[in-house]
């Protein structure tokens, strides 16, 4: 950390203060993730960071989301957590032809925490360093528009954007069929220049070789050019 973000790092601390929270317990490089999010803005740093501890405690009030509250969600066995990349992010896939809207937002809220909590708890052993950032990769394979999911979409990326703060490394988007186009189109609307520019829609050949080498054929599963099997979400055991 450089003095420019010393000063700003502490800067935010003292603001969050005058905003009733604190950063006690989180460390520097947890606050440069908002600092970074915002744009090094100290204040504006400070009130995501608030606005983040208030919606955490509210949302997860254990710590972690159980497998037992987003069973129905699990029960589609649509959501893989491959391993580390060669980067060390740790690596969740989802196959979206499995799918489907959730009649219960409640759920499906709780299922995009759980997933990312588990992803991110997944690339450490013991305590997080703050920084941790995950690779996504989000199959359209064979989907129909009954997969199409607008809202869990955008309530996914705004999720990220909102308490998630540079924790997304990149997101790949495979086998886009030619009517999604516009669906994606319509959610960009609601992603800021940051995410957009950390998706990337694999189409050509080449592109597809970029994917394997950037994510590693160790835990890419065969049918993506790796030599991985699936993993489903549940299978896997974490300490949070």
């Amino acid at each position: 950390m450089d003095r420019n973000q010393e000063i700003a790092s502490t800067q935010m601390g003292k603001l969050v203060e005058k905003l009733g929270s604190s950063t006690e317990s989180y460390g520097e490089k947890t606050l440069m993730r908002f600092l970074i999010a915002r744009s090094m803005n100290p204040e504006k740093a400070a009130k995501m960071f608030c606005q983040w501890k208030k919606w955490r405690a509210e949302m997860v009030p254990l710590g972690y989301i159980t497998d037992s509250e987003v069973a129905d969600e699990l029960a589609a066995e649509k959501i893989y957590l491959q391993g580390l990349s060669k980067n060390g992010h740790p690596v969740v896939m989802v196959k979206s032809n499995k799918h489907f809207p959730s009649k219960d937002q409640v759920q499906f809220k709780k299922f995009v925490v759980h997933l990312l909590d588990k992803t991110i708890a997944s690339s450490f052993n013991g305590r997080e360093t703050g920084n941790e950032k995950l690779i996504g990769i989000v199959d359209l394979q064979d989907i129909t528009y009954s997969n199409a999911d607008l809202r869990g979409l955008i309530t996914g990326f705004q999720f990220l954007q909102a308490y998630y703060p540079e924790r997304l490394a990149i997101c790949y988007l495979l086998n886009m069929p030619q009517f999604f186009v516009t669906v994606w189109r319509f959610v960009c609307r609601f992603l800021d220049k940051a995410t957009q520019e950390k998706v990337r829609i694999v189409t050509s050949e080449e592109q597809k070789q970029e994917f394997i080498r950037e994510v590693s054929e160790d835990v890419l599963p065969e049918e993506y050019g790796g030599r991985a099997k699936l993993v489903l979400l549940q299978n896997v055991a974490v300490n949070y």
